[in-house]
């Protein structure tokens, strides 16, 4: 009779993590669509609606799943915060999922924009739904990206680690969405250059996979016919391990100790685990 309850949780929390990840996407790739093809807004506009996207997606999810909305988080609170790995894999395809239905939907609505923009739906509009090497554009190549997906990952979950720190100088459970909307914010703005800072496999992966099943035929290479679908979702998840990593032994361990909340859930005051 317990094996039904917990299932049930896991539907719950799978659920909430697919909401929470669709309602991410649904404001990041639709500005990027707005921008690139309608040529309303800026990077600046592209920054903060993906940040903002971050914010709602986690007031959505992270009552009832912790609000991760990320692969790269799910793994590294798996591997340093006691999160359930036999959780990992329902949380990642629930996230792709939601990813893919959000960029979907933003296909669908953006359907004349992108077509007028980009007839032939190539490498020119792309990028609205996935990312590349030098934003397209640029003289970055897959291991440039790659380096930079390393890195701005880490950053990433570093500081979601030391925002949801109950032990550190955490904001209150209402206010940590925002800040980890505006962490995102400030990556887009000094990280977003090399690699479109996708520091997420759900977000990169599920619409990629949306446009190539909408038109796109070059949707798994990059601007130079190389295959790079990998890069921002290996990269991303390697990011994760290192910044998680650097946070427990550089911060963490030094914090006093205090009992820890359940893992990947979101107690009265803190850790809300987003993006």
């Amino acid at each position: 009779m317990a094996e039904r309850p917990k299932r049930r949780a896991l539907l719950g929390e799978m659920a909430a993590e697919f909401a929470g990840t669709m309602i991410l996407i649904l404001f990041g790739v639709a500005v990027v669509a707005q921008v690139t093809a309608a040529g309303i807004g800026d990077h600046d506009s592209i920054a903060w609606a993906w940040g903002l996207g971050v914010t709602l997606g986690v007031y959505v999810a992270a009552r009832i799943s912790g609000a991760h909305l990320n692969p790269a988080v799910t793994v590294a609170l798996a591997a340093f915060k006691g999160f359930p790995w036999r959780k990992v894999l329902p949380y990642s395809l629930a996230q792709t999922a939601g990813a893919f239905v959000a960029a979907l939907i933003v296909r669908l609505n953006y359907a004349e924009v992108l077509t007028t923009a980009d007839p032939g739906l190539t490498i020119k509009t792309q990028g609205v739904f996935s990312t590349l090497p030098g934003n397209g554009t640029l003289p970055v190549g897959t291991w440039g990206a790659f380096r930079d997906q390393v890195i701005g990952t880490a950053i990433l979950l570093l500081l979601i680690l030391a925002v949801s720190d109950a032990r550190n100088s955490a904001p209150a459970a209402n206010l940590a969405p925002f800040v980890v909307g505006l962490v995102v914010v400030a990556i887009g703005m000094a990280w977003g250059t090399n690699a479109g800072y996708a520091i997420n496999p759900a977000r990169d992966f599920g619409p990629r996979l949306a446009s190539f099943l909408t038109g796109y035929e070059t949707a798994w290479q990059d601007q130079h016919g190389q295959l790079y679908f990998w890069v921002p979702i290996v990269a991303p998840l390697i990011g994760g391990l290192i910044g998680a990593a650097v946070y427990q032994i550089m911060v963490a361990r030094f914090l006093p100790a205090e009992e820890e909340p359940e893992a990947g859930r979101v107690p009265s005051r803190t850790d809300y685990e987003a993006v």
